[in-house]
């Protein structure tokens, strides 16, 4: 009776209209032959429109979601916490009204599946858990708009089949992944429609102005932080997954207006090595489904061409190293409400329906496939487990104890046990202090995970990717880190992770030293000199009171401030309290190296900065650069405009920040000069990658690039995108050797760093050596993919220039010290640039 049951409801979910229609019914979207419940509102009802004829805003996406709560038993929903510009992130959880009085059980026993003594679990009986959340991109708007449809339906439609289907299946739903994104996009698209609806793709309807919905408020993309999981949306969504280890996830997304319908599996060639085979093959029979459903309506798609399966740090692919299956479905986007593409007009209800479409098929499959999808969670955790060594990773930072912290504390986002260390540990020349150090063994559950978060690989099957190719995390985080090391090193298992608290600073009627490696130093410094306090940056070593303190230790003289030494120490200690690091009080300026009087220790001033943003700049490079200064750092920034230079006052700042830009993108040859002429003042310009180019055409800088000489032999036409895909550096990491004595290096306790690298802007390095302070190393590889010919062209580049332009100073950085919020290693390169351009 069940399979007979299954059978009627994988006939009737799909609808059965073909034509496209631009102002749509609620029958164009539904299953036919499907009774619903009069009982339960529809999407019109609230919002006083069908679904499609307008986008809908994020505010009323979540009336809607919170009123269906409310009207069905099927549905419960909860918030899990807020947006940077305060919505609600939501989840509503659907099953059967049987199943929800059991939920917490269900959830605990689905839990179970991935624990060791899994093997007595009876499958048959278990429902199956999807995961399905929409729109992480905002201006990919068709997804959240399918959520309105999707939780109707699910809410509404009666008969033995659904009632079946709610029994075998929970349903955790997202209706949006990024709501600041839709938010922002869906009053873009709905203040720029037309009445009499335009299809012409030049319209301004369809020309979103920078940066666009794709991002969320600090102009991330969010489907690349699944891994990293730096921002509040994705660290929601990761906790619920790592609460109820979902079967499949679905992410739903939109491509170029003149393509189709993707639907995974993706590139084969492409996809990660630690991700089973097995997760592929049922991938390919879960698109079968979704194959059918389209096959009904009439909808194109197409699978294993684009897209890939390597970086897990997207939605789709995380479940993969997780025990789960994840699908990207990829909808050709009509961007506004209609337009017109290579296949005809493209309409909003269209996207909608196939997105509809897909989110039921997903169902299905998830039905259909249960026994044998819930097996194949249970045997990827018990291989796992089977196959993790008994050894243990360690690492930490005596010199930078916060840095290391927040690696520990990103561990435990993804429910990886942490430990504190028995004992001092060395392993190959690295030393391990117990009490600054972390213990990860690998027998645990997610050690596919841990593995995959801690890899380093050079060699591939494919010189392509769809993201980066290189993510370890201690590399990004510029740790000393052992892979070897014993498990027996694990103490006591951390609960949660904490940065360090300092002791209550001591009075000191002299002067207080603030040691530059701690990673919030530079939070510190700016509220110093903010508060109208003089410091100086000592830039030689010396030894104070038996304590050794290194090139940029900043020193705050007792003397000549603007408050007296008690206020002085009382403002000190809360510093050192709000930013986890210590501020050492000194009572002699008689050292063994520099005295503090010396003129070696050189004043600094308090920064204004502003951020250039707008035509021309990457918005998500310029996202990094804001996020990192507001959130992180608490420095307030000026973001300005590269359209309103012109009428700018740059007389206000003493640094500009130009984020990687195309040939200076949006900055016409007026506001260059301007630019130009307010760096030979005295100013402070830092650009970043490509901003290179337009910073030499405008004589801020020179240098000399390395060119390289590839010529396509014996490639052919069709061959023609392989070959030059292939010479694109999409991120790798590289290792470089650093001068400690220059001041873009001060805070870095050894020779060496990691750099993420994703352009192959490669610069000479000047004949005078000491020019040269960022280099990379003869052999610089540590992780990633780079072409024969470009990592030939790399060896022994600078990555770093810095140049006196008049009474100003001139930085470039070509590699991306601020990346994806996760690369904590190379803040302090960015900080120096900003707060010690002074003493360079």
């Amino acid at each position: 009776m069940k399979q007979t049951l299954l059978r009627v409801f994988l006939l009737l979910f799909i609808p059965f209209t073909y034509a496209q229609v631009s102002h749509p019914t609620l029958d164009y979207y539904l299953p036919d032959n499907v009774s619903y419940n009069p009982e339960i509102p529809t999407p019109q009802e609230l919002l006083g429109y069908v679904p499609g004829e307008w986008h809908v805003s994020h505010d009323l996406l979540v009336s809607y979601m919170e009123k269906m709560a409310a009207s069905s038993p099927r549905i419960t929903i909860e918030n899990r916490g807020r947006t940077f510009e305060g919505r609600p992130i939501l989840l509503l959880t659907v099953t059967s009204p049987e199943n929800h009085k059991n939920i917490a059980k269900i959830k605990k026993q689905h839990a179970a599946l991935t624990d060791s003594g899994s093997e007595s679990l009876d499958t048959d009986t278990m429902p199956i858990v999807t995961y399905q959340g929409m729109s992480i991109h905002g201006n990919e708007a068709s997804g959240s708009n399918a959520g309105l449809l999707a939780i109707y339906y699910l809410a509404a439609a009666e008969g033995p089949a659904i009632d079946l289907m709610l029994e075998n299946v929970v349903i955790l739903f997202d209706p949006s992944f990024n709501p600041d994104g839709l938010q922002h996009f869906s009053y873009w698209a709905n203040t720029n429609k037309n009445q009499s609806l335009t299809s012409d793709p030049q319209d301004r309807e369809y020309r979103e102005v920078w940066p666009g919905g794709r991002y969320n408020h600090y102009w991330f993309d969010l489907n690349r932080d699944w891994l990293p999981a730096e921002l509040p949306e994705s660290q929601a969504r990761i906790k619920t997954y790592h609460a109820w280890h979902p079967n499949i996830l679905t992410d739903h997304h939109e491509m170029g207006s003149n393509s189709s319908f993707f639907f995974q599996p993706g590139i084969q060639s492409r996809t990660h090595p630690l991700t089973p085979k097995l997760n592929q093959e049922l991938t390919a029979e879960i698109g079968k489904y979704h194959a059918a459903a389209f096959d009904k309506i009439g909808s194109f798609y197409y699978t294993e061409e684009d897209y890939d399966d390597f970086y897990y740090g997207k939605g789709s692919t995380f479940p993969d190293i997780n025990g789960s299956i994840g699908i990207l479905f990829e909808q050709a986007s009509s961007r506004g409400h209609i337009q017109e593409t290579d296949n005809g007009l493209l309409t909003f209800p269209f996207t909608i329906r196939n997105q509809f479409t897909a989110f039921l098929s997903t169902i299905e499959a998830a039905q259909a496939m249960r026994i044998k999808l819930l097996n194949y969670q249970r045997d990827f955790y018990a291989s796992s487990r089977s196959e993790a060594g008994g050894d243990a990773y360690i690492f930490g930072s005596k010199n930078d104890p916060a840095r290391a912290a927040h690696l520990a504390q990103l561990l435990q986002r993804h429910q990886i046990s942490v430990y504190e260390a028995d004992k001092n540990y060395e392993s190959k020349g690295l030393k391990f202090d117990k009490k600054s150090s972390y213990v990860i063994p690998k027998n645990q559950k997610h050690s596919r995970l841990l593995q995959g978060m801690f890899e380093k690989r050079t060699t591939f099957k494919d010189s392509l990717f769809y993201d980066i190719s290189a993510w370890s995390f201690p590399l990004a985080f510029n740790l000393d880190f052992s892979e070897n090391a014993p498990s027996s090193l694990a103490s006591s298992k951390i609960d949660s992770v904490s940065l360090p608290t300092p002791l209550t600073l001591s009075k000191s009627d002299y002067a207080y030293l603030l040691p530059w490696g701690d990673y919030y130093a530079p939070q510190a410094l700016n509220e110093i000199l903010n508060a109208g306090l003089r410091a100086k940056v000592g830039i030689q070593p010396f030894t104070s009171g038996g304590v050794t303190y290194d090139y940029g230790t900043v020193m705050i003289p007792v003397q000549n401030q603007k408050m007296n030494a008690e206020e002085l120490n009382q403002f000190l200690d809360k510093v050192a309290k709000d930013t986890h690091l210590s501020i050492n009080p000194v009572k002699t300026g008689l050292t063994d190296g520099i005295d503090l009087g010396s003129r070696k220790f050189i004043a600094l001033e308090p920064q204004k900065i502003a951020l250039l943003v707008g035509d021309g700049i990457n918005a998500t490079d310029a996202g990094e650069i804001w996020h990192l200064l507001d959130t992180r750092f608490h420095i307030s920034i000026t973001k300005l405009d590269t359209k309103s230079l012109s009428r700018t006052d740059l007389s206000k700042y003493t640094t500009l920040i130009m984020p990687t830009s195309g040939w200076g993108g949006g900055i016409d040859e007026s506001s260059g000069d301007k630019i130009s002429e307010w760096v030979r003042g005295g100013g402070n310009f830092i650009g970043f990658k490509n901003a290179a180019r337009w910073m030499k055409r405008q004589g801020l800088i020179d240098f000399t690039t390395v060119e390289t000489d590839n010529p396509a032999t014996n490639v052919t036409f069709e061959q023609r995108r392989d070959f030059n895909g292939a010479q694109v550096i999409g991120g790798a990491i590289f290792k470089a050797k650093i001068d400690r004595s220059h001041p873009i290096a001060f805070g870095y306790d050894s020779s060496e760093i990691n750099l993420f690298r994703d352009t192959t802007l490669f610069i000479e390095t000047d004949e005078t050596s000491y020019k040269n302070p960022i280099s990379y190393t003869d052999e610089p590889l540590v992780s990633g993919y780079i072409s024969d010919i470009n990592y030939e062209a790399i060896k022994g580049t600078r990555p770093f220039v810095q140049q006196s332009t008049g009474r100003g100073n001139v930085i470039l950085f070509t590699d991306n010290t601020n990346f994806r919020a996760f690369w904590y290693g190379t803040t302090k390169l960015f900080m120096n640039a900003i707060f010690l351009n002074e003493a360079m």
